[in-house]
């Protein structure tokens, strides 16, 4: 018998938004500011860190069109990554992970369905990170050579790229969430604290996910 089976489960949060939104800033404040380890276990250090190059979706971990190769991996992807978030909480361990899930292409509400019931009985809270497409622009435009080529290039004298505009218009269907924080109004910090927030005063049930998995409105 493990000596950690007795552990109660560390807390999860799921932060789902489109790329550049700020989920990033917001895992970091939480890693440095909240109380205990929080493991950042999202998207960004599965398909950077773990997932071989040539077997990574052209944009973040998901079915949609773009490497239709690898549709068939990526359900299988996400439930390695959701039961890993499952095991550490098992342990007692919390975790912070950012996600952007976007079934639109092929599979609606199916890979995000899948995962919510990966974490049944776990306490998670799903947050959802919201950030107008002004302001991911202008952070797009923002940024600095090391990150030209890792998503897709803009241009302030072009239209906004097709995948961006998916990204904005898909990525909060259904929109089901125990949080929403707006990353244009507030700070990383801010929407940490928000998250903070909630988990201090108890998460409500049924949870997002709890509703999710159960296919619940």
């Amino acid at each position: 018998m493990s000596p950690f089976q007795d552990s109660k489960p560390g807390r999860i949060v799921i932060l789902n938004g489109a790329p550049r939104s700020g989920k990033s800033s917001i895992v970091e404040a939480i890693q440095a500011d909240f109380e205990g380890p929080w493991m950042n276990l999202g998207v960004d250090t599965y398909v950077r860190q773990v997932t071989p190059p040539r077997y990574r979706p052209g944009i973040g971990l998901r079915p949609g069109g773009e490497r239709p190769e690898l549709e068939p991996l990526v359900p299988r992807f996400y439930a390695a990554l959701y039961a890993s978030i499952a095991a550490h909480s098992r342990l007692g361990l919390n975790v912070i992970a950012e996600f952007g899930h976007h079934d639109a292409h092929s599979r609606p509400l199916g890979i995000l369905r899948d995962c919510a019931r990966q974490l049944s009985g776990l306490p998670v809270l799903f947050v959802g990170v919201h950030c107008p497409i002004e302001t991911i622009m202008r952070r797009r435009l923002a940024e600095g050579p090391e990150r030209r080529g890792i998503y897709i290039d803009v241009s302030a004298d072009a239209p906004i790229p097709v995948p961006v505009l998916a990204w904005q218009e898909e990525v909060h269907r259904p929109g089901i969430y125990d949080l929403v924080v707006d990353t244009s109004i507030n700070s990383s910090r801010d929407c940490a604290e928000q998250i903070r927030h909630v988990l201090d005063a108890g998460i409500q049930h049924p949870t997002a996910f709890e509703r999710l998995a159960a296919d619940m409105p």
